[in-house]
């Protein structure tokens, strides 16, 4: 076969490391199994574990080979460099090697499947120093499966090693990790991913622009196989278009990130409240065939970056899937916006994501969700209601504030208006000059009412007692030594008689309490929620608070003590 006529194969596959040095981003790992190998100190199961397109497959191969490693004349021992003067190796690559074998769990999933491999397990090797099992996606295995495997691999022959490869740690159960030794390989960030692409390319004969490579960096999340089959079309994609190279244009093309930043333009329109320019952008982004969920999706990751951009201002978003231009547009528009504009937007994308999935019409739906953001916009964030209504101002949305009403004055509570909309939840207090309370409440030296009751009580310990007074007696009449109640359906039979015995030792005087079927007075409790409930409605009409429940249809309005 010619040159001409050898097949191609892909970068993720021609490029693929053969040894630890080759290896890019894992340098705990690399670090952790060079020394074990030159140690002697080799475990008998490893478990690989991280997201695809990070080396997983790979490293059990470059561990079958490095322990298996013979050298050319045979008689070397294990090895961290390269075995390409190995000829077990060349077979362990090329996935010829009686002795190292790979199944895939995906595919291979019961329990006669596992059995295969323990019938072999028994058996020496025949040419190479130790038997490798590779079991890739081990986390399929059925449960039979992983119960079948468990003896095995916690007291396999000197000659068996297994190694395990998954992406889902989650899903293995605890019985084999505590059997294995454990590796996570990291995601690769952006920018050692692009410096590899650009080895590559020099390798292919290829030019490439730092910010071409550095924007598929950024696409391939972490995954090296990802970025490879990413550069692989950008290579075919340069080669069909000039002689140029890989430019940054070319590859902001490819991945559409030259629509993302029409959606970064369309989610700033609407947090401007243009919502007619957001409209004609969502419109003419249909037209491309721009599905309304990933739109919405595009637009909660750009609304998360900016949030991320305006908590951390100096923050380098280097995992960002954009050009440089629009990350420095994101980080601009970041920072005209504020935290709670932000996590309002959030809000109402988020629960419009679930709303364009169940629509009969997501088109429609993603509509709306833009209408809703640009509405929004309007509305003020709780740091101003709060500005607004400490400093007296009645005018918290622009418009004319109602006439009449003032602050409430002399209550010891803060009202406060808790705001729940679709934008989000928020917060407005209004909080008036609370009177003076009392440091220290004086204990009562004759009974007169319910509250003395109570407060003596309390005062000499007996907390059970004053808690019932409070919240199940009904005063009837009462007079020197004697008080006539009725008692709460909830209240204990025996509380009258254990209240007229405790207030006899108490008050040093006898004291008689009787329970009668006539209705009585509120109890003390019920006496106390009146007062909130007067308060509140007090409130209510204070302009302020009445704006924001015209802004806010769904507010409710609730007393908290003031400190």
């Amino acid at each position: 076969m010619t040159e001409e006529q050898k097949p191609y194969r892909v970068l993720a596959r021609k490029y693929r490391p053969k040894n630890f040095d080759e290896l890019i981003g894992q340098d705990a790992l690399v670090r952790t199994l060079t020394n074990a190998i030159n140690s002697g100190r080799i475990a008998h199961a490893f478990m690989l574990t991280g997201i695809r397109g990070t080396g997983k497959t790979t490293t059990a191969r470059i561990i079958a080979k490095a322990l298996n490693y013979r050298g050319p004349d045979g008689n070397a021992g294990p090895t961290t460099g390269s075995t390409d003067d190995c000829e077990t190796c060349k077979a362990i690559t090329e996935d010829r090697h009686p002795d190292v074998m790979e199944m895939d769990a995906a595919s291979r999933t019961g329990v006669d499947d596992i059995r295969e491999i323990l019938d072999g397990v028994r058996y020496a090797p025949t040419s190479a120093r130790y038997k490798v099992y590779i079991i890739d996606e081990v986390h399929m295995l059925s449960k039979a499966a992983f119960n079948a495997l468990l003896k095995t691999l916690e007291e396999p022959p000197e000659h068996v090693i297994f190694i395990f490869a998954t992406t889902e740690i989650r899903k293995v159960p605890v019985t084999v990790l505590s059997r294995c030794q454990r590796f996570d390989l990291r995601r690769i960030d952006a920018q050692t991913l692009a410096d590899y692409y650009g080895t590559i390319c020099e390798k292919e004969g290829v030019k490439a622009e730092k910010e071409a490579l550095l924007m598929i960096g950024r696409a391939a999340d972490g995954s090296v196989r990802d970025g490879l089959s990413l550069l692989d079309q950008a290579i075919s994609l340069a080669g069909m278009e000039g002689s140029d190279g890989i430019t940054a244009t070319q590859v902001q093309d490819m991945l559409g990130l030259a629509d993302r930043t029409l959606v970064l333009g369309m989610l700033e329109s609407a947090l401007k409240g243009e919502c007619g320019k957001a409209l004609d952008t969502m419109a003419a982004l249909y037209e491309k065939a721009a599905d309304p969920v990933v739109l919405i999706n595009d637009m909660l990751d750009f609304t998360h970056l900016m949030t991320r951009l305006r908590a951390v201002p100096d923050m380098k978003d280097a995992q960002s899937v954009m050009a440089q231009d629009a990350l420095e547009a994101a980080a601009d528009l970041a920072g005209k916006l504020s935290m709670p504009t932000l996590g309002r937007a959030w809000q109402i994308l988020l629960k419009g994501l679930q709303e364009v999935n169940q629509a009969p019409s997501p088109q429609a739906a993603a509509e709306m969700i833009l209408i809703r953001l640009a509405y929004a916009a309007d509305l003020p964030d709780p740091a101003e209601l709060i500005k607004k209504i400490n400093s007296g101002e009645g005018n918290i949305g622009g418009g004319t504030p109602p006439s009449g009403g003032g602050a409430t004055t002399g209550s010891s509570a803060a009202v406060s208006a808790s705001v729940s909309s679709a934008s989000g939840q928020a917060q407005a207090l209004a909080a008036p000059q609370p009177q003076e309370m009392a440091v220290a409440v004086e204990v009562p030296k004759y009974i007169n009412d319910l509250h003395d009751v109570e407060a003596i009580l309390t005062a000499h310990n007996e907390i059970r007692l004053a808690s019932e007074v409070h919240l199940h007696v009904h005063l009837i009449t009462m007079k020197k030594g004697v008080i006539e109640m009725a008692l709460h359906e909830e209240g204990r039979p025996e509380m009258p008689q254990l209240l007229g015995k405790a207030l006899t030792q108490i008050m040093d005087e006898r004291w008689v309490v009787t329970v009668s079927n006539g209705k009585g007075q509120p109890t003390l409790v019920q006496q106390a929620q009146a007062i909130i409930d007067a308060e509140i409605e007090e409130a209510k009409k204070h302009p302020v608070v009445s704006n924001v429940l015209e802004f806010f249809p769904q507010a409710r309005v609730t007393v908290k003590d003031a400190e």
